[in-house]
């Protein structure tokens, strides 16, 4: 397996550099004026004046020579301006990307743990009344678009009973922060909030958090249950899980101990590729909640013709969809230890 992963990341540059070089691809499809916005924050209103500034950086060269400028700059961190967020685009993707990954990571809880317990569960009890309710379940969360059953939480819970508000904090924390009553250290609020020693504002990122995290949460995890069913059913129907139910072994053991295991490997490769989409921004549920992680900043910068600030989140998804299925086929070894890596 150490060979196997030496070469992946061996080749891993040179995915990354096909990456670069399609989104600097659809980026010379932009004019030069346009492109000016890379280097400025406000384009020049004179037409001598914004010449200039694309003369000076290059934007009417060659691709080639405009490719090299662009990696080097990349090289050095430099993604660019964000009209967006007002600041540069590496920054604005630090900014946002904490508050992406504290709703991914609580929204993986249910997502992981509901999705494969319910799946095993009604596979054991296949054709049961709880294989038909966790179908009918999955269904009906997989059926819904995110955005319309995230309305309807807002409708519910937020219009109508004033339990839970949008956002990602209230405005009480956010004059907190801006005074430095309380410290933001990463950005990560639930663990700022331990670490502040604040447990009213633990309260309030919870009460912010839930919505977002049931939708979420529900529609991803409605599908790993389908798949996990699926795959279970499949491994049960195996000659060995009916072998070793012949010996005496108990259901327990021949479940969770000789089929789990197997039945595993494609839940894995769903489970890893869902986890990934969602870090690299649940941009519809950010949006409808108004929750200002990543995927929030690149709906606005789209809406907003921001190309730079989009081409700069493409680019970072495209980083950590590379480096995360390279950590999904290593699991497969550790899932099963038959399977090598080579």
């Amino acid at each position: 397996m150490t060979a196997y992963i030496i070469r992946r990341l061996l080749l891993l540059p040179i995915t990354l550099f096909g990456v670069t070089l399609f989104v600097f691809g659809v980026y010379s499809f932009l004019d030069p004026a346009m492109k000016a916005a890379l280097y400025v924050r406000d384009i020049p209103k004179t037409a001598d004046a914004l010449q200039r500034v694309i003369h000076k950086y290059g934007l009417d060269d060659p691709f080639y020579r405009q490719y090299w400028r662009w990696l080097n700059q990349l090289f050095h961190g430099n993604l660019g301006w964000s009209k967006t967020a007002q600041r540069p685009v590496l920054e604005a993707l630090l900014y946002y990307f904490p508050a992406t990954v504290e709703l991914v990571l609580w929204a993986a809880i249910p997502v992981i743990f509901i999705g494969i317990w319910l799946g095993m569960l009604s596979a054991v009890h296949h054709n049961k009344p709880i294989d038909h309710a966790s179908r009918v379940f999955a269904l009906i969360g997989w059926s819904f678009p995110s955005y319309v059953y995230g309305l309807l939480l807002l409708m519910v819970f937020y219009a109508m009973l004033h339990w839970l508000p949008p956002g990602r904090v209230s405005d009480w924390v956010i004059k907190e922060i801006n005074v430095g009553t309380f410290r933001e250290v990463t950005r990560i609020y639930t663990i700022d909030a331990i670490i502040n020693g604040r447990p009213d504002v633990l309260l309030d990122v919870f009460k912010h958090m839930i919505l977002p995290v049931i939708t979420l949460s529900y529609i991803q995890w409605a599908l790993l249950l389908r798949v996990t069913r699926s795959s279970m059913l499949e491994t049960l129907r195996q000659e060995y899980v009916m072998t070793a139910r012949s010996k005496g072994l108990a259901e327990r053991i021949v479940v969770y101990k000789h089929a789990a295991r197997n039945a595993m490997i494609p839940v894995a490769t769903m489970g890893g590729m869902l986890l990934i989409g969602l870090l690299n921004g649940a941009v519809i549920t950010e949006t409808v909640f108004n929750y200002r992680g990543m995927g929030w900043w690149a709906a606005n910068a789209a809406t907003q013709l921001d190309i730079i600030s989009v081409l700069g989140f493409t680019l970072f998804n495209a980083v950590i969809l590379s480096v995360g299925i390279l950590f999904i086929d290593i699991m497969y070894a550790l899932i099963d230890p038959r399977i090598r890596l080579e």
